[in-house]
């Protein structure tokens, strides 16, 4: 294990000694110098966790050396020693990043306290630097998969947005990967050690998404028993990922309308108005200007949320990204269920690649998880594959028809069984029950 290393510089030979055996004593690395000169001289060519300077020497007098070395090394933790303490000294010392000053003649004990409360912030500083990293890491462990054209040009989009505060909505069918898209937006932003709060809108009724967007006071309602923090507050110095914006009724329409304008609100039920600075970002399979001009979403909110579009291509469009997908999913899922990596024959990896998806990324991804549970060799079949009694899309053009018929798909692959059937299009159960209702379905379709 590698030992922690002092820097002592002292212009007495005395006080040099007495640290150096203090301190090896203890078990650190302990290097001296004389001047402040050579002290910067080894601090080019070698990294100390800590540096004690004395402040009176001749020449480069310690405060000056302080204040280079900050120059130098910004995170480093430094240490002054003085026989003349004054209130001014010390002042000056700690404005210019010393750690702690110490004056002599000073106690051992009191010394190694203050020593190992220094290692102690050395510590902490590099696990919140790894903890930063780590968040990184965790916001972007879904790669978006693909080399196609058409999506290096949405992710150099998604590049150049990530860098302003400009509202964003990101359009495309459903299973395309929205919400991917804004966590990539948001994991590159200024805002990604903020959180990135998240709202379905399709699966809250007008009071339920008012309440969880603005917040509630206790006894707003019945079942408020407590306060509680609305989503817009969460996402203070962050991001609000608005899901499916097109469902929001009129009502809340001029509600979000006149809390993006002024960034303020107040919680249901309460009177104190709450600031919040955020980032939004919305998503949509529905054409949102075509609602604008049927009168059914706000021009005046449309221009608001639409400073920036980012269309989401449908995976017909990219079909080259299709065995790259597979590969993805296959390794997902292989993992997840502690089986060996499968293969996928060529047949079948033709086969898919001929199929419309018209549940996109999400269908070849529920394609591949069933395949391999139902399969049961070295490689993914045409046999293993549930395309044969799908519907051909090739004469559909609307796109709730597409999505219509998906649903019906997958409600059938699953005999009707909601919770199923919600989980495998990544929906919850309200928002299942809303589209066969938009849709009328019926279980025998």
């Amino acid at each position: 294990m590698k030992k922690n290393s002092i820097l002592i510089v002292d212009d007495e030979a005395s006080v040099r000694d007495s640290l150096y055996n203090w301190f090896l004593e203890d078990g650190f690395e302990v290097s001296c110098a004389e001047n402040a000169s050579k002290a910067l001289n080894m601090l080019d060519n070698q990294r100390f966790d800590i540096i004690l300077a004395d402040i009176k020497m001749p020449g480069m007098d310690g405060l000056e050396m302080l204040r280079r070395i900050k120059q130098i090394i910004p995170d480093a933790v430094v240490i002054v020693i003085t026989a003349f303490a004054t209130v001014d000294t010390a002042v000056q010392a700690l404005k210019d990043g010393a750690f702690d000053y110490v004056t002599k003649p000073f106690d051992p004990d009191d010394l190694s306290h203050l020593i190992r409360n220094a290692l102690k912030q050395i510590t902490l500083s590099t696990e919140n630097e790894s903890l930063r990293s780590l968040v990184v890491d965790l916001e972007n462990v879904e790669d978006i998969i693909g080399e196609s054209e058409p999506v290096k040009q949405m992710l150099t989009e998604v590049e150049h947005v990530a860098q302003s505060n400009a509202s964003v909505i990101i359009t495309g069918e459903s299973g395309t990967g929205k919400e991917l898209i804004a966590k990539a937006i948001h994991s590159n932003s200024s805002r990604r050690f903020f959180p990135l709060v998240s709202v379905h809108c399709g699966a809250l009724t007008e009071s339920l998404l008012e309440s969880e967007l603005f917040g509630h006071e206790k006894g707003a309602f019945t079942g408020a028993v407590y306060n509680r923090k609305g989503r817009f507050e969460m996402a203070d110095n962050g991001t609000i990922f608005l899901d499916e914006i097109a469902t929001i009724s009129t009502k809340m329409q001029v509600e979000l309308l006149r809390v993006l304008e002024s960034k303020t609100f107040v919680r249901v039920g309460g009177h104190k108005t709450i600031s919040s600075d955020f980032r939004v970002i919305c998503a949509t399979n529905r054409d949102l200007k075509k609602m604008v001009q049927e009168g059914s979403f706000r021009e005046d909110l449309y221009y608001r949320l639409n400073v920036v579009n980012i269309r989401v291509p449908p995976l017909r469009e990219r079909k080259d990204d299709i065995p790259l997908l597979v590969n993805y999913f296959i390794e997902k899922y292989c993992t997840s269920m502690s089986r060996s990596k499968v293969g996928m024959d060529k047949t079948a990896m033709k086969r898919l690649q001929e199929y419309d998806f018209p549940g996109n990324v999400r269908e070849l991804e529920n394609i591949i998880e069933r395949a391999i549970v139902v399969g049961n060799g070295k490689e993914i079949r045409l046999k293993d594959l549930p395309l044969s009694k799908e519907v051909s899309t090739n004469k559909i053009e609307s796109l709730d028809e597409l999505e219509r018929q998906h649903i019906v798909n997958i409600l059938g692959k699953y005999s009707w069984n909601i919770s199923r059937t919600a989980k495998a299009l990544s929906i919850d159960r309200v928002t299942l029950y809303n589209k066969i209702k938009k849709y009328d379905l019926k279980q025998n379709d």
